[in-house]
Formats: structure tokens, C-alpha cells, sequence
């Protein structure tokens, strides 16, 4: 790492998206971590702010539709957590995010029945002393202010929780990572996201990304909500990018407006590295340093007042 003097805009950012794969390699070996989540069968909450609320969701949505218990994703400011749930899972790569070390001190002072397990980045942080069992991940820690290994080894570590063999995703990734740009996706005028089921939190998070890496102009909706009004801002020269299954029709639709459709038959955890890709050139040719994007910082502090 240089000064920043000389450091390269981005180098953070860049050094951290292209070891995902390894990263999840590591994530996903974590057995005596695995056995601190929620077994089958537990009713479920999963809470987090901003990127760590969209990976809540994805892992919602696996647990639940492969029939390991009921699971609801809340952003920890707005969780409804009086629910009898018997446990709490909370994401948070800082572990000083005020939002969610609120959720857990409420829970503990109301003498919550649900475990608590905090899946972090940071264990030199205070959510040790709130949650009851801590999941930490510091070898997906990361410099910069935009997040991306962190945020997919979490899902990665959830995801082999489920059972699930991650070995053809890593590889999908690895080949990602090697392909050439697409300078037509990195200077699109505008980019809609779409989901479904568990790639609806990755459609949300691609569009964070973009926004804060390259001050870009971009929505994310439910695939099948798209041709319900979203796809009136198609047009020649904006992306609409989807992850994972298409709803019928739906590519034919927006290419009749004029916009690129764009789709890979990939696991969507690994196309959203080609977007992490695509996040960090947009900004560097906008000029920009996605490492210290304009009015973001690291974690989200707040002063009580």
C-alpha cells in the first residue's frame, strides 16, 4: 500500500474483488464456524445494513425455499424481531455499525430467548461483548470503503451452511476474472438490476456497488416486477442486467426497447463479480476512487443525541 500521494485510485478495491474466489475457498472450509449457525429447523431472523442487509436477503431466500426453516432479512433498523425467533444471525463487516449494535443491545435487555451470532469482519470490535456466539471472517476484512469480499464470503459461508457445494461457483469466478471487459456494459448511461429469489439481494447489491463506486445512476427491482412499470426507463444506451432465472420473455421485451440485455448462465454470486469488475473501471475512467467514494465512510457511526 502507498501514500496517498501515489497510491493508485482503486488498488484496494481491485486487489480485494479479484481474490474473492480464493477468499470463498477459505470462508467455505470454516467447519467449526458453520456449526455456530442456525440449525435446520429454527426459525430465523437475519438482519444488517446496506450491503450486509442485501446478503441477509439472499441467504434468506436459499434457507428458506431449500426447506432448512423459516428465515426473514430485515435491515437492522427497521428489524421486527419480537417475533419468537430462535435465533438472530447479524452481518456487519465492521462490527461497529450503530444500527445493528442497537438491534443487540435491545435484545439483550429485553432478555431475548434468540441466540444471537454476528458474522464479522473485525473481531476487535465491540459486537463481541453483544452477540452470544461470533462468526469472523478477518482474512475477508478489506481497506476499501466499498465492500466486496467480505460481503460474498459471508454468503459464501452461509450458502455451505445450507449443504451447498460452492466449488462450481468459485470456478465460475476464477473464469470471470479473466475474461476481457465489455467497454459497452462499463460506459452505459444508465443500469437496472433484476433478481429473483436469491440473486434478488444480489440485483440490490450490484447497484449499491455501482452508486457508490462510480456515482452511477441505477434501480434494482424483482425480475417480474420489471415489465410492471421499471422498463418504461429502457432505452438505447442503458444495461438492464439480470441474475440468475429469467422470467419468459423478459430478455425479448428489453431488447425491443433499444436497452442491452444482459444475462449469463452463471451462479449469480459469480456474475456479480464481473460487476465489481465492470463498478471499478467505470470509476476510474469517470476518474473517481472507489476506495474513498464521495460521502461514504467505512462503517455508519451515529452520534446519539
Amino acid at each position: 500500500m502507498t501514500d496517498d500521494n501515489t497510491r493508485v485510485p482503486g488498488a484496494d478495491l481491485e486487489a480485494e474483488l479479484t481474490s474473492q474466489p480464493d477468499v470463498w475457498e477459505r470462508a467455505v472450509a470454516l467447519a467449526p464456524e458453520r456449526a455456530l449457525l442456525p440449525a435446520d429447523g429454527q426459525r430465523i431472523a437475519v438482519v444488517g445494513c446496506g450491503t450486509s442487509w442485501f446478503m441477509a436477503q439472499s441467504y434468506a431466500s436459499l434457507r428458506e425455499r431449500t426447506g432448512h426453516g423459516e428465515t426473514d432479512a430485515f435491515a437492522a433498523s427497521e428489524a421486527l424481531v419480537d417475533r419468537d425467533y430462535d435465533a438472530i444471525v447479524a452481518i456487519t463487516r465492521s462490527g461497529t455499525t450503530t444500527e445493528v449494535l442497537e438491534l443487540l443491545e435491545q435484545l439483550r435487555s429485553q432478555g431475548s430467548r434468540a441466540r444471537t451470532i454476528a458474522v464479522i469482519g473485525d473481531p476487535n470490535t465491540p459486537i463481541i461483548d453483544l452477540a452470544d456466539d461470533v462468526v469472523a471472517l478477518p482474512f475477508a476484512d478489506e481497506h476499501s470503503v466499498v465492500q466486496t469480499r467480505f460481503a460474498t464470503s459471508a454468503l459464501a459461508l452461509l450458502r455451505a451452511s445450507l449443504g451447498e457445494d460452492l466449488a462450481p461457483v468459485i470456478a465460475q469466478a476464477r473464469a470471470v476474472l479473466d475474461e476481457p471487459l465489455d467497454d459497452e456494459l462499463v460506459d452505459a448511461d444508465q443500469y437496472t438490476f433484476l433478481g429473483s429469489g436469491f440473486s434478488v439481494g444480489i440485483a440490490h447489491e450490484a447497484a449499491l456497488k455501482l452508486r457508490e463506486s462510480s456515482q452511477s445512476w441505477t434501480e434494482s427491482y424483482l425480475a417480474k416486477e420489471y415489465r410492471h412499470g421499471p422498463i418504461a426507463i429502457a432505452a438505447p444506451g442503458r444495461v438492464t442486467w439480470a441474475f440468475g432465472e429469467l422470467p419468459e420473455g423478459i430478455d425479448a421485451d428489453t431488447a425491443a426497447t433499444g436497452a442491452r440485455f444482459e444475462h449469463r448462465d452463471i451462479d449469480a454470486m459469480a456474475d456479480l463479480v464481473r460487476l465489481h469488475r465492470v463498478a471499478l473501471e467505470r470509476a476510474r475512467r469517470k476518474g473517481l476512487d472507489p476506495d474513498q467514494p464521495r460521502n461514504l465512510t467505512r462503517s455508519v457511526i451515529l452520534d446519539p443525541r
